[in-house]
């Protein structure tokens, strides 16, 4: 039965061929094919030519900008590198276990001779006066300034600055200008003038990138109030022997 279904199916398939090639003949269709193939032009793939960019003057190219800032100068986003410090010193790790901690009344005390010791120092040269936290002379060595003394009087870019102690000695900083503080060579400066918790610095900047730094102790301080008459004098003392020490350093 499949076998007669499959030699019908070819026969009928044979036939219809037949037919449609008559019909062909009779409509002269492959001698129309032929002579399309014959009259069409013959074609050639195009190459294609690579032609060379030219640069373009940026200069010449009118940015558009907001109207709020097409008076100011295009930005530069460049970023520039700033010196590198001096070979970095070694310096002995402190034992944070035996951290000291000053109380309430040394601190205020420290910050009181502190603002006299400014007031001291005139206004020929912007002040600021910082009290050190734990955070500041221990573990990470992060010492944040004024931040509107440093949008004043500081630049907007990461400088080299250097901390000048009272006897003189100097000691180059990073200063950190979108963090306002200092990073490398803090670290140098706090522990070679022994800076504990309580300590109140006194900044003076004496030229754009040079800071007069001036220290008061909070560890000097005593319990005994007859020791605290004492220690007053003495302090004033130090005091006015330190403003005497800056105006020679300014001449």
């Amino acid at each position: 039965m499949v076998v007669e279904l499959k030699r019908s199916y070819e026969e009928c398939r044979r036939q219809r061929l037949e037919e449609n090639k008559k019909r062909m003949e009779e409509l002269n269709l492959g001698k129309l094919a032929q002579a399309l193939k014959a009259s069409s032009p013959r074609t050639f793939p195009v190459k294609q030519v690579k032609r060379s960019r030219q640069p373009v003057d940026l200069s010449s190219v009118r940015v558009r900008r907001s109207s709020r800032v097409s008076g100011k100068p295009p930005p530069t986003y460049k970023e520039v590198p700033i010196e590198p410090l001096a070979k970095p010193r070694s310096y002995q790790r402190r034992d944070l276990l035996n951290r000291f901690y000053a109380s309430d009344q040394a601190r205020q005390d420290a910050i009181e001779r502190a603002e006299q010791v400014e007031s001291g120092l005139g206004s020929d040269f912007p002040t600021f006066l910082k009290p050190m936290l734990q955070s500041h002379v221990t573990g990470g060595f992060w010492l944040g300034l004024s931040v509107q003394f440093c949008k004043m009087h500081l630049s907007h870019k990461d400088e080299i600055i250097t901390l000048i102690d009272e006897s003189g000695n100097e000691f180059p900083t990073r200063y950190l200008a979108r963090k306002t503080g200092l990073s490398g060579g803090w670290k140098g400066f706090a522990v070679d003038h022994q800076l504990v918790d309580g300590d109140a610095l006194v900044f003076q900047l004496i030229k754009p990138t040079k800071f007069k730094v001036f220290i008061i102790r909070a560890s000097e301080l005593t319990d005994n109030e007859d020791d605290d008459k004492d220690s007053d004098v003495l302090h004033m003392d130090r005091s006015a022997k330190r403003i005497k020490a800056s105006n020679c350093f300014q001449l």
